[in-house]
């Protein structure tokens, strides 16, 4: 809590909270440097996004802390909304999540023969594709891909952070600024908001590949919250006995989902080659172990290729 007076205001923030950060990759600007490269990684061979919003009203919301005996609330100075997450616990009720079941239509998720789709590891590092089958062979002939439509629900469960800046009179008709928070629950998993999506995508080959196609989807969410009538004198009730403050509020949750078919390739890029990090450490031995292989296909140059590699080096220092 903060009152206008005539000393300045300590605070004991760290005057740079960030940083910025380094890949250990460099480009010169040239293609001197450049070769094809080949990497084993997955395709994305069609992709959709959707922005998808839900709303939540909450009444007689109760926030912290409270304001003080014959307290007045004058302006609101900001009001934010972050999704609440507990990084001691994963399984926190209240922890924010976004749940998407999928339903297809077109195709079949392969199954492990006991009812289950069978999931495989993604890029994330977590069994988040499940693995498509349809004949394609129709479409195979026209070059093109087949259709496959789906039904998507959203489940969102756990609990949003609000916080209001206010400016208020004390008691003594002092003007202060505080920041008012509340841990306001959304929904719990008995009784989860829900919110449906329809899509459809495009599905490659799945005879002329060694790789079945597989489905993958993810989703993120954050909130924006406002006044439920935008009016301090309605929404907003300072109990002049003891200060506690509570408040009517809208939150509406803003969700961007996106859903992929993919398939792991081979595929050739254009490489500069290794990142190259410098040691941070004031070293006492000779030499270092490296952390990745040499290359294999390197080719002698020849003597103009030097030659020319010398003279360009020799350019850019001059």
């Amino acid at each position: 809590m903060t009152c206008n007076h005539n000393s300045p205001q300590l605070n004991l923030s760290l005057s740079d909270k960030c940083c910025t950060a380094s890949t250990g990759c460099e480009f010169d600007g040239t293609l001197r440097k450049v070769k094809a490269e080949p990497i084993y990684v997955q395709k994305v061979y069609d992709a959709a996004l959707f922005n998808l919003q839900g709303l939540k009203t909450i009444a007689g919301q109760e926030f912290e802390p409270n304001l003080g005996r014959n307290a007045r609330i004058l302006r609101i100075l900001d009001i934010r909304c972050k999704k609440f997450f507990n990084p001691l616990d994963i399984n926190d009720e209240r922890n924010l999540i976004v749940k998407p079941t999928t339903t297809i239509s077109g195709a079949d998720f392969v199954e492990d023969g006991c009812g289950n789709a069978l999931e495989v590891t993604g890029p994330d590092g977590t069994q988040s594709e499940k693995i498509l089958y349809t004949n394609t062979k129709d479409c195979d002939n026209e070059w093109k891909g087949t259709p496959i439509f789906g039904t998507q629900t959203i489940e969102i469960t756990g609990n949003v952070v609000v916080e209001i800046d206010v400016l208020f009179t004390d008691k003594c008709d002092k003007e202060c600024t505080v920041t008012l928070s509340a841990n306001v629950p959304i929904s719990r998993n008995q009784a989860p908001l829900l919110l449906t999506n329809f899509f459809e995508l495009c599905m490659p080959s799945v005879f002329d590949t060694a790789f079945l196609p597989r489905f993958t989807e993810f989703c993120n969410i954050n909130c924006e919250t406002r006044l439920g009538t935008n009016s301090i004198t309605r929404d907003i009730i300072v109990d002049p006995s003891n200060g506690n403050v509570s408040a009517n509020l809208i939150i509406a949750l803003c969700i961007t989902c996106e859903k992929k078919i993919v398939v792991p390739v081979q595929l050739c890029v254009l490489s500069t080659g290794f990142p190259n990090l410098s040691a941070e450490t004031d070293p006492i031995c000779s030499t270092f172990p490296q952390l990745f292989p040499n290359q294999i296909d390197r080719k002698p140059h020849c003597r103009c290729t030097q030659e020319t590699e010398v003279a360009e080096v020799n350019e850019e220092q001059n």
